[in-house]
């Protein structure tokens, strides 16, 4: 009987010893998964990180924002889920043995919490407001519930043209912007940002600037790069009439139509263009055939047939376009290749006076012709310094131009001594009209006043960096009789004037 019990004990100590070798040093486990998206809408989050507290393994969500984290052992996690841009967020979940637990997120943007800035109030100009300066200052009012910094955006548009003012990166309620166009309807609105929240937008005010008195002066001034036309009224004000985002120069005004015609570069090329005296209502005049010739500063052209045609150059041949756009015809021709850089139509409309040049400029002529191309007269002939700046008198007996007496020649075309001169057809006299001029300047793009009792140019140092200014002199300076008094500067900083 001992014997019995003896073989029992040691058969259940056996059992007891294969039980607990079955058990110990094994891990329970299970698995954790879920799926992240975005708060508002929805949208799965891919590479969100996952970790988990107490640690296991860190896993990134795959393009349908899920994830799968295996091998976790049995307890209660806190489940966390980061990406940039997003608040991070945490879950509860409790692992069991051999099961897998769900969780899952759902991310709000960063900021989300944050409350977006007041809308910005317009305060001025008000709202239909009418008569406002062409330098006009804008005020408005936003705040931020987190004193968040705000910027600002200000943007204008008109009701003439597609021309979009756009000022970005402003620090404060109150901005100024110049050089309105005059008489336009102009609409303008605010946009605040606080760098989180999107922006808001103003309301959408409107109002008008004053019109442009009547002015005869024109002139170039350049803005960033750009030539940019301006008028100049009796007064002396000055009104902006083209873009500073566009290179736009020569003015040449016409009165019987009350246009102004002006040169544009577009891609690349040089073309016409019209506008009224106020600088509304653009037209682009020429199309397939550009101006051109050998320097687009020194290019110039015409109105003729008392407004209905303009006269410009294209290399070596002479054009005339309606001023309204089309029927572009060939009127003239050089025979020997020469560029035509200069073109100006007598108010008769019977005299077309020309300077051609080589494609660097000089060997240059200055002739007349008639609209059939036939050469009337040839004024100088195969000059050697550089020749411009032509005007006819209103009775088409005299012509206004400007020469380089130094006869310089450069690849730069930089001219030492230019002067102006008056031609007489009738006496054939020359007549210098820069007696008086300061050395070291050049005496540029001249013009005869309405009356022809004075001329209008520009005077600029010959070093051909420094700025250029417009004066005015009496026609009767010249040889003897000139006095340095009799010169006169008008406008500083400003280029290729015109007086009508």
């Amino acid at each position: 009987m001992k014997t019995f019990f003896k073989y029992i004990t040691i058969a259940g100590l056996l059992l007891l010893i294969s039980c607990s070798e079955d058990t110990v040093g094994e891990s329970l486990t299970g698995t954790i998964s879920g799926k992240v998206v975005e708060n508002s809408s929805n949208e799965p989050l891919e590479n969100v990180k996952i970790t988990t507290t107490p640690a296991s393994s860190t896993v990134f969500t795959d393009e349908n924002g899920e994830f799968v984290i295996e091998d976790v052992l049995i307890d209660q996690y806190s489940v966390k889920a980061e990406i940039k841009d997003y608040t991070t967020a945490f879950e509860a979940v409790t692992v069991t043995e051999g099961a897998t637990s769900n969780v899952a997120f759902e991310l709000l943007k960063s900021g989300a919490n944050n409350r977006q800035p007041s809308t910005p109030q317009l305060v001025s100009p008000e709202d239909n407001a009418e008569e406002v300066d062409m330098t006009a200052e804008f005020v408005w009012n936003s705040s931020d519930p987190e004193d968040d910094e705000l910027t600002y955006e200000l943007e204008l548009w008109n009701n003439v043209n597609e021309e979009v003012l756009r000022y970005s990166n402003i620090q404060d309620t109150t901005y100024t912007v110049e050089g309105l166009n005059s008489g336009y309807r102009y609409f303008w609105q605010v946009k605040v940002s606080d760098s989180v929240n999107d922006p808001v937008l103003s309301p959408l005010y409107s109002f008008r600037t004053r019109n442009v008195p009547e002015s005869r002066i024109l002139f170039t001034r350049l803005i960033n790069g750009n030539n940019v036309i301006y008028s100049r009224n009796s007064e002396g004000e000055e009104f902006r009439l083209t873009s500073p985002d566009q290179n736009s120069f020569r003015p040449r005004k016409n009165n019987s139509v009350n246009k102004i015609a002006f040169l544009r570069v577009v891609n690349g090329q040089t073309h016409l263009f019209t506008m009224n005296p106020d600088g509304s209502q653009e037209k682009r005049i020429t199309s397939n055939i550009p101006v051109n010739g050998f320097n687009l500063n020194m290019v110039d052209f015409s109105w003729a047939d008392d407004g209905a045609a303009l006269v410009y150059p294209n290399f070596s041949k002479l054009y005339k376009i309606n001023s309204t756009g089309g029927g572009t015809t060939l009127i003239y021709e050089t025979q020997n290749g020469d560029f035509i850089t200069e073109v100006d139509v007598s108010e008769n409309n019977e005299t077309i006076a020309l300077i051609t040049n080589n494609s660097n400029g000089y060997d240059a002529d200055l002739l007349t012709i008639n609209f059939e191309g036939e050469i009337q007269e040839r004024i100088l002939n195969n000059v050697e310094g550089a020749l411009g700046g032509i005007d006819l008198s209103l009775q088409g007996d005299k012509i206004l131009y400007t020469y380089d007496s130094s006869g310089f020649r450069s690849d730069s075309y930089r001219r030492l001594d230019s002067e102006l001169f008056i031609y007489d057809f009738s006496t054939r006299q020359f007549q210098n009209l820069s007696v008086e001029k300061s050395d070291g300047t050049n005496d540029l793009d001249p013009r005869f006043s309405p009356n022809e009792a004075e001329v209008i140019f520009v005077n600029t140092s010959n070093d051909d960096l420094s700025p250029k200014d417009i004066y005015t002199m009496p026609v009767n300076t010249g040889n003897s009789t000139g006095n340095e008094d009799d010169r006169e500067m008008l406008i500083e900083n400003a280029a290729m004037p015109d007086w009508e």
